[in-house]
């Protein structure tokens, strides 16, 4: 028989008591980050509370154009947190375009294949699956991509004298840059290679786990967590790939010149 547990919020508050141990640890500690703890976890619940207002309005009308809305909207707000993830962004709309195109072409691809050709609801847009599924594609990608644009400004910049000598030996800027993407690339696709490691040894992944709670056979609930690791993995991918080349070019010229200039100075 399919059952699940129902929470209260006085259960959700007495499990907040970890959040503010770890502010309490973060003030005897002098680690500087309590505020931005509490903050977070506010957020979440703001965040996650308007979500399930949200889900239960799209639910209810079934229709496309308001799952894309939602989408869009996701996607967006993803961008938004690549951008200001960035020790040394991008000047112009480069700063926020780069990781929200990067997303958008990982992540919607991905769960456009996702929906169409293995989940295929009836009809395949139906909100209770794109939405859960273009989120769980969209927090991991995000993370992936963040760290590739990351990892190529910061190689850039170190590999400043290497990349411009072999720049003025005549290497052409693919070339040049060739370490340093390979490099950002490596970085922003390790998460993802260390998740799927430990799936099922180490971590039981949240789908899966609230999947078992409300009573799907664990059998069932490991094979959607399968397709989903494999989604991630490929959305993660394309969008660190889209991210990584266009950064690249960006921070190069038809000339074949090293252009920093077009990064913004380092946050302090």
């Amino acid at each position: 028989m399919n059952s699940y547990i129902t929470l209260t919020p006085w259960d959700l508050a007495l499990a907040s008591i970890f959040v503010l141990v770890n502010a309490g640890l973060s003030l005897a500690l002098e680690l500087h980050i309590h505020r931005q703890m509490l903050i977070a976890a506010l957020r979440m619940v703001v965040q996650l509370s308007l979500m399930g207002l949200v889900l239960t309005a799209l639910f209810s009308v079934m229709s496309p154009l308001w799952t894309m809305v939602a989408a869009l909207g996701m996607v967006l707000f993803a961008g938004r947190e690549i951008a200001a993830r960035q020790e040394r962004s991008f000047t112009g709309l480069w700063s926020y375009g780069l990781g929200t195109v990067s997303m958008m072409t990982g992540s919607l691809l991905v769960t456009i294949f996702g929906l169409t050709a293995a989940l295929r609801p009836d009809p395949w847009y139906d909100p209770k699956y794109a939405i859960p599924l273009l989120g769980m594609i969209l927090g991991n990608g995000m993370t992936g991509i963040a760290l590739g644009i990351q990892g190529l400004t910061a190689g850039a910049m170190q590999r400043r004298g290497a990349v411009e000598a072999q720049l003025m030996l005549g290497a052409t800027r693919r070339e040049a840059m060739g370490p340093v993407i390979r490099q950002a690339l490596r970085s922003a696709l390790m998460p993802i290679i260390n998740s799927m490691s430990v799936t099922g040894i180490v971590a039981l992944p949240g789908m899966m786990t609230g999947q078992i709670l409300g009573g799907v056979s664990p059998v069932e609930a490991v094979r959607y967590q399968i397709l989903i690791m494999f989604l991630i993995a490929g959305g993660t991918g394309i969008g660190a790939v889209t991210a990584v080349m266009a950064g690249a070019y960006r921070l190069t010229d038809q000339r074949h010149r090293l252009r920093l200039d077009r990064l913004r100075p380092a946050k302090s």
